[in-house]
């Protein structure tokens, strides 16, 4: 199958995964939108929605879906967002579309992180993906500087700013081996806001898209 046939029968298994009148988290990304077009054909009626991006608030609204400021929400029934790469553990690099911060914000208000991709984002170790950074503008360089002391090759995403205001450096080069203490490590660095490590906020569930259809892992 080809990867966008992939991504459209991952989006639609992942709609069966959301409990009637819920409100849920929704990420961002290739992946994320053809699950938001089949929750707009599946006619499944949502509480609402906290969304990670401007780009996901204006897909959500324009299917209908009530979109939700974090802040009067308590927590969400589960959040669903794809990756660019994870590992056995479900830890996961995020970020490739440069909504790792709020991703990561929502991902931590939900009871349950559904995780969809295809088969070629599954890995044994993270890294290969560069990892993405997201910087207070001031600090660019210093933290650029912290993360070539740590072995990495960090690149300025060029002519990119988050929905923060920031900027992102995506770290060529790293071999995540402990996804939890490198998430940690790096939120350290002053001046980062946050990576694209998810392990703090690593999926529950796996629906992951083969050759062979959708198969779904769920984390033990």
């Amino acid at each position: 199958m080809d990867p966008n046939t992939l991504k459209q029968l991952v989006g639609e298994a992942a709609v069966q995964e959301i409990p009637d009148g819920a409100v849920i988290g929704v990420g961002t990304g290739s992946t994320v939108n053809c699950f938001i077009d089949a929750l707009g054909r599946s006619g499944k009626k949502l509480a609402g929605a906290v969304s990670s991006s401007e780009a996901t608030t204006a897909r959500l609204e324009a299917i209908g879906v009530s979109v939700l400021d974090a802040n009067t929400v308590e927590s969400l029934a589960l959040y669903i967002d794809g990756a660019d790469e994870i590992d056995p553990n479900f830890c996961m690099i995020k970020g490739g579309g440069g909504a790792l911060t709020r991703e990561k914000i929502v991902a931590a208000m939900s009871e349950r992180f559904v995780c969809i991709c295809d088969a070629t984002k599954r890995v044994t170790v993270l890294g290969r993906f560069p990892l993405p950074v997201e910087v207070i503008p001031m600090a660019r360089e210093y933290v650029a500087r912290q993360l070539r002391a740590l072995g990495g090759d960090p690149k300025l995403r060029a002519g990119f700013t988050t929905d923060n205001g920031n900027q992102i450096l995506d770290v060529h080069g790293l071999t995540i081996d402990d996804p939890l203490a490198w998430e940690r490590r790096l939120n350290d660095i002053p001046g980062v806001v946050t990576n694209g490590i998810f392990a703090m906020q690593a999926a529950h569930v796996l629906l992951l898209g083969t050759p062979n259809g959708v198969e779904r892992f769920v984390r033990q």
